[in-house]
């Protein structure tokens, strides 16, 4: 049939209705939306035997029985308008329509939104659906998702009747919002950001456009969102795929990783050299290095070691530990405590095999090789360290797992070896040859910072493990007394 008007969906009022003309020259309009809209609507039903008053009790029956199942409900209805009647308003469709059927669809979640979900839930990401349909359709979505299992959910209707202090409170049990409405979406955002959470929040309308800019991180679909919602997120889902989500959550956090682990790497190995410079000042000491070759080190480490840590992996727990404190610092008492103590057995191995060279009549060129090439053996060591920041890399994983990384040492081993070795570099930096004994030496100072940065982690990792068994032994009183 001709269409010669209709009424636009709209999420505020969760219908839509277009106006018809039959053969006959008959005006008709017919609706979709919600059905408890629908339904509120309707005067009468289409059964059987024509029409007949609308049985209300048995409809709402209907939308229960179809939305526990899961199932997105849409309600049908029409009324006929007058002859002549071409175009169709609100008011001509507030009463008096007849109530046609349910329609109920069921689009099952993915197995990799599902598996998304959990892996969020277990990284301490809090996933939280907001949906327009039915509040049954919505908790057995959200339970086949794993959001808000044994939990209620909370209506749009039952949101606009809270205080910001209610919704603050009820934002913290609660995951899953029903028959939502992108006023309702900014509400929520604002309510968690005020319990101090970092809210992500995705959309696609042009109504979700404040809710995407309220957020810590607006989150926008590719394909079916609007230029409104695009322009107002800060990331755009090429694919529209939750596990999207989870997947840039571990890139993340395994990019984080790596920063700090470059900067546990590079801030010890460069106060390493500083020390043994210092320490042979503060005790009116022939230099270990000149500074020729501490320029060597720095270029030869950050060119090949440094960028190694880049290419590296996510560690496999990376998502099964809580998110940080948005407010930690990146240099933490840990940090500081590992490049001070680094850096002085960098220092204790180079600047004791210098001494040591020169109290056997070495000469002073090999002391000073000697001194360049502990530092720089310490720092090949080092980076194995540095590949895990609390685990071990006593493994097979840890020793070999990046190829980057056997890659950077054998380079760096190699370019050692020039200098140590090649009269043109030998001339420029005022380095000498060394014999197996002296490398054995060179080799021992490296091993000395990799043992005991080792059994630094061992401790820490024990250390840890108390405090979790004490905070579990100590909680599990508190839950005696309380059901006694």
């Amino acid at each position: 049939m001709k269409r010669t008007d209709a009424i636009p969906f709209e999420s505020e009022r969760r219908f839509m209705a277009s106006l018809h003309e039959d053969h006959r020259g008959h005006a008709i309009v017919y609706l979709k939306g919600a059905p408890e809209v629908i339904l509120s609507k309707c005067s009468a039903q289409l059964d059987r035997n024509g029409l007949a008053d609308v049985d209300a009790y048995y409809w709402r029956r209907q939308i229960t029985d179809l939305a526990a199942r899961g199932m997105r409900i849409l309600a049908l209805a029409r009324k006929p308008l007058a002859r002549s009647q071409v175009d169709v308003t609100y008011d001509d469709v507030e009463q008096g329509c007849t109530l046609l059927a349910l329609l109920g669809m069921i689009d099952p979640p993915r197995e990799e939104a599902i598996a998304a979900v959990a892996e969020c839930h277990a990284a301490g990401v809090r996933v939280k659906m907001i949906t327009g349909d039915h509040a049954d359709t919505a908790r057995a979505i959200g339970a086949q998702l794993g959001i808000g299992r044994g939990a209620p959910a909370l209506t749009g209707a039952e949101v606009e009747v809270m205080d910001d202090a209610a919704l603050r409170e009820a934002v913290q049990g609660i995951d899953v919002y029903a028959r939502a409405s992108p006023e309702h979406k900014l509400r929520l955002v604002r309510a968690l950001q005020a319990n101090g959470e970092i809210a992500a929040m995705t959309g696609d309308g042009v109504n979700d456009a404040p809710a995407l800019k309220r957020a810590d991180i607006g989150v926008a679909m590719g394909r079916k969102g609007t230029d409104a919602a695009k322009e107002a997120a800060d990331m755009v889902l090429a694919d529209d795929n939750f596990a999207t989500i989870g997947r840039a959550i571990r890139e993340g956090r395994a990019v984080y990783d790596n920063i700090k682990k470059f900067i546990l790497f590079m801030l010890p190995t460069n106060g390493g050299e500083a020390l043994v410079v210092v320490a042979a000042i503060l005790f009116e000491l022939t230099l270990p290095m000149t500074a020729a070759q501490i320029l060597w080190i720095n270029m030869v480490t950050s060119s090949t070691l440094g960028l190694a840590l880049a290419f590296e992996a996510a560690e496999h727990d990376v998502m099964l530990r809580p998110p940080r404190d948005a407010r930690e610092r990146l240099l933490s008492g840990f940090f500081i405590w590992r490049i001070l103590m680094v850096s002085t057995l960098m220092m204790i191995g180079a600047l004791g095999l210098f001494l040591w060279e020169i109290e056997r009549g070495s000469s002073l060129e090999t002391a000073r090789t000697m001194a360049v090439n502990a530092v720089v053996m310490s720092e090949m060591f080092y980076l194995l360290n540095s590949r895990f920041i609390h685990a071990s890399v006593l493994s097979r994983e840890g020793l070999f797992g990046n190829c980057y990384v056997l890659a950077a040492i054998a380079v760096c081993a190699s370019l050692q070896l020039l200098f140590t070795y090649w009269e043109p570099l030998q001339a420029v930096f005022g380095s000498s040859g060394l014999g197996l004994a002296e490398w054995g030496r060179v080799l021992a100072a490296g091993l000395l910072v990799f043992v005991v940065a080792e059994l630094e982690k061992l401790v820490q990792r024990w250390r840890s493990q108390r405090r979790q068994t004490a905070s579990r032994v100590g909680y599990r009183p508190a839950l005696r007394e309380e059901s006694m």
